[in-house]
């Protein structure tokens, strides 16, 4: 299978293609990525040598890009997103341009070429707050910020795809996202590396915001599932199983960097901060043998460790996009 990864070079999409290339030496990948703020070429250097791979630097908004790259492929997974909520409240057009304009410019290129399988990556944001219970994938839409409004969009967009001219589009949405590479504006990567810089770490509000956290490699085993055997036109839950508050977060993420609650700064918080998100995997489970392996305990320490001991990849990244 010959397959577009849009989105490659970031976080969860260099997880997918590392997994894929280095699990089989006759698999063909290649990456469509614009290379913006978060995307670090860097990531796919484990399988830069891969026989299979390909890296072509583009914007998925750019029609005659994509349809240079489309054709010849069996399937694309397309991950490319804006995807800090924060940034979205400070200016939420390029989070429409590039969520909702760019799916369907990549909807129409692989309905032109002949592209099958189309796997769309979303997130749990879509679904809005749960105060009890789990979201399931007939849960109605209700997104609180310009983010998890524009991720909305692409998912229908996708799903009209499908009703409307029969595409083989499948879209999964997961929870919280963790693990070595992720880009350092995110809550487990900030509040690590500002620790080991001696830094403060900034919590919103009462820090009772819950999260289920879903280690990058699960979410990544789930998405080939889905790639495999998802049934076209259907919604998919991909979560972790460990529902905490952000508070119980930082008082981990304190004990791994050997710092206490002096450590911690309480700030404002986020205008329509979700107060809680709970998926229903009930579905993955049932009809494609998903499950996570990796505890959260076992994660957390590992991505701390690798944070730690990998300042010369996150340290350049933090400059660059002026975090502190």
């Amino acid at each position: 299978m010959r397959i577009l990864v849009t989105g490659g070079a970031g976080f969860i999409g260099s997880e997918f293609v590392r997994s894929v290339l280095s699990a089989d030496a006759k698999s063909g990948i290649t990456v469509l990525d614009k290379i913006t703020y978060s995307g670090v070429e860097e990531n796919l250097a484990p399988v830069a040598r891969h026989p299979g791979y390909t890296f072509v630097r583009g914007d998925i908004c750019d029609t005659d890009t994509v349809d240079a790259v489309m054709p010849g492929h069996d399937a694309v997974v397309h991950f490319a997103a804006e995807s800090h909520v924060d940034r979205s409240i400070d200016g939420a057009a390029p989070f429409a341009e590039t969520n909702m304009v760019g799916t369907q410019v990549l909807l129409d290129a692989a309905r032109r070429h002949g592209v099958g399988r189309f796997v769309h990556v979303s997130t749990d944001e879509v679904y809005g707050s749960i105060s009890r219970g789990s979201w399931t994938e007939e849960s109605p839409l209700a997104p609180n910020s310009p983010y998890s409004a524009s991720k909305a969009g692409s998912d229908l967009l996708a799903l009209a795809c499908h009703r409307t001219h029969g595409q083989d589009v499948v879209v999964t949405r997961c929870s919280n996202n963790y693990g070595c590479h992720q880009f350092p504006e995110k809550v487990i990567p900030l509040f690590t590396t500002r620790l080991i810089e001696g830094k403060k770490v900034p919590l919103y509000g009462d820090g009772g915001n819950v999260r289920d956290w879903l280690h990058v490699s699960d979410h990544c085993r789930a998405i080939e599932l889905v790639l495999r055997g998802g049934r076209a036109g259907e919604v998919y839950h991909i979560g972790g199983g460990r529902e905490i508050t952000n508070k119980e977060l930082t008082g981990m993420l304190l004990e791994a960097a050997g710092h206490g609650w002096e450590m911690v700064q309480q700030v404002p918080d986020r205008r329509g901060h979700d107060r809680r998100y709970s998926l229903d995997i009930t579905k993955i489970q049932r009809e494609l043998g998903y499950r996570p392996r990796i505890s959260f305990a076992e994660g957390l320490a590992a991505t701390v460790a690798w944070y730690r001991d990998n300042r010369a990849w996150w340290e350049p990244l933090k400059a660059r996009a002026a975090l502190s």
